[in-house]
């Protein structure tokens, strides 16, 4: 379902020796770079172990809690669903060895790959999938992506809603391998959504018998995908060893692989340099130095930086200041010269590349949304001051991570010099920025959204209304718009591709431009060092971040 401008993207970004997400590390002295054991900077001589590293903690590895990336990598790595996302970033088949699709498009029937076994021995049956997508609609469910199977699959809503019983939830498994699913309305990039860990099965019976110790540890799970955990802290990392009951582990290259939190850029660089990373993420101020080096590559993905608002703030209620705070932010300044890491400008709150017609991308048809004018600025500001009665003060939370801390202080002397007025930096862990985020304790906020699949509903259907209060949650700002909830109801059961699209463009100008709940920053780009010691690391732009399952050492590669 790709546009030419999408397979454009994705075909540039394969050019580069190894797309990779964070980073990693393998090598022995004398023929490659050494991997660590430890911190960063203590080398071993060993070369089955591929280390990685990620800029904030790993919040949690319980599938139906899970809603950021470091938790996404792990998870990705160490279970599986019906498809996994190639070298291309196309779903294949995975955990399902065939499936057929009604000629209404919305009923499909999934057959397992015969033989599965979880990690400990138990078999893994297409009752595991039911059990694992039913609890991931139901309340149980707390990492806010309820709607990635409710909003398509019969009844899902109303199982949420304890309206209906599991039996009537259009899931189903008919034997040990099949599994039956009906759709509301035909989805021509379900098979996306099944490469995602909300997708992942779960075995009930271990579940259940772990309670709330599921997750807690590596003993309190089993795993279905290429890496088991052996060890796991949220704030230091996880080691991963390869499952030996993985039903493709002849084509997993690499026994171990380390996922460190290394949070600030320099000690990542300095263990680049030391020889106990193979890949590093650069920051803007170390771009210009080593952009003629062979080992310099950048690579850019459908993921979109920005402001959240939380429109049940006093202050931040007000359109008028939430409007002077975007028109305030030159953008091309931060994306080149703030970031300088193949970022770029954002324009809208969908990213460039992601599929609109054939007429362009979403992003060509919709235009520039997201402009920078000052003068517009302080006009707004004046407008919001006077219906406020006084001049707020205002605290921007964000993630304590390096290139966070560097856009936010950006930001702020964006609002001092285009303003005149001083916003405060509230510095959290990534894990206490999100609870405070859920827990409706912000003024407003930096935040991300990564594409799930290709098309701008994945963007789009997050500030859609809930049912029960009317508003989105507090981590979307609870805005409450009928009108906008309205546009992207009509875009799902449309089955009419053209006004479809014209819903979701009026859409995201309803919720960027004249509601003004987000202010988007920039589209995520990485700028990266990478020692050709590690070979097809895989970043996904969209999707899962990362796929060790095809990483190999370059001297162990076949042919």
């Amino acid at each position: 379902m790709k546009k030419k401008l999408v397979s454009t993207v994705l075909a540039s970004a394969l050019l580069v020796s190894t797309l990779a997400g964070c980073g990693f590390t393998g090598g022995d002295t004398g023929s490659g770079t050494p991997t660590t054991s430890g911190d960063p900077g203590t080398a071993t001589t060993t070369r089955d172990t591929l280390v990685y590293y990620d800029s904030n903690e790993i919040r949690t590895l319980v599938q139906w809690a899970a809603s950021d990336t470091q938790s996404f990598t792990i998870l990705n790595n160490t279970f599986e669903g019906l498809f996994r996302l190639d070298a291309n970033h196309e779903p294949e088949k995975a955990l399902c060895e065939d499936y057929t699709v009604s000629e209404d498009g919305l009923t499909y029937t999934f057959t397992l790959r015969e033989g599965l076994e979880w990690s400990n021995g138990t078999p893994l049956t297409a009752n595991d999938f039911v059990f694992a997508w039913l609890k991931q609609m139901s309340a149980d469910a707390t990492n806010g992506y309820n709607f990635i199977m409710t909003d398509y699959i019969v009844n899902g809503a109303e199982y949420g809603e304890n309206k209906v019983s599991a039996e009537e939830v259009g899931v189903k498994a008919v034997d040990d391998r099949t599994l039956e699913v009906h759709l509301k309305n035909p989805t021509p990039y379900f098979l996306y959504l099944t490469t995602l860990s909300m997708y992942f099965p779960l075995n009930e019976a271990f579940v259940t018998e772990q309670g709330d110790n599921y997750g807690i540890k590596a003993e309190n799970m089993i795993y279905c995908g290429p890496y088991v955990i052996t060890s796991y802290d949220p704030a230091v990392g996880t080691t991963l060893k390869k499952n030996d009951k993985y039903w493709d582990a002849e084509n997993v290259a690499i026994p171990n692989v380390e996922v460190k939190i290394i949070k600030d850029a320099s000690a990542a660089l300095n263990a680049y340099q030391a020889g106990t990373l193979d890949k590093v993420n650069l920051s803007s101020s170390d771009v210009a130095k080593y952009k003629d080096d062979p080992e310099f590559h950048t690579v850019t993905e459908f993921r979109v930086t920005y402001l959240q608002y939380n429109m049940e703030d006093p202050a931040l209620s007000n359109a008028n200041i939430r409007k002077a705070l975007g028109y305030a932010i030159d953008r091309s300044i931060l994306a080149d010269t703030i970031l300088a890491d193949g970022s770029a400008a954002s324009e809208g709150l969908v990213s460039f590349g992601v599929s609109g017609s054939d007429e362009g991308t979403f992003r060509e048809l919709n235009g520039n949304i997201s402009s920078f004018d000052p003068d517009l600025a302080k006009e707004y500001w004046e407008k919001g001051v006077a219906e406020l009665g006084s001049e707020p003060k205002l605290s921007l939370l964000i993630a304590d991570d390096s290139v966070t801390k560097n856009i936010a202080t950006f930001v702020q002397s964006q609002f001092r010099d285009n303003l005149g007025i001083e916003v405060a930096i509230d510095s959290k862990t990534s894990k206490a920025r999100n609870e405070l985020m859920d827990n409706n304790n912000y003024q407003f906020a930096i935040t991300a959204w990564g594409a799930d699949y290709d098309d701008a509903m994945t963007f789009l259907d997050l500030w859609i209304a809930d049912a029960k209060t009317g508003k989105s949650t507090p981590y979307r700002g609870n805005y409450a718009n009928p009108a906008y909830s309205e546009l992207i109801l009509s875009a799902k059961a449309d089955a009419n591709a053209e006004t479809r699209l014209q819903s979701m463009l009026d859409a995201e100008k309803l919720l960027v431009e004249e509601d003004a709940v987000v202010s988007p920053l920039y589209y995520k780009g990485f700028a990266y060092l990478q020692s050709a010691e590690v070979q097809d690391l895989i970043m996904h732009p969209l999707g899962s971040p990362v796929e060790f399952k095809f990483a190999h050492f370059a001297d162990s590669a076949e042919g």
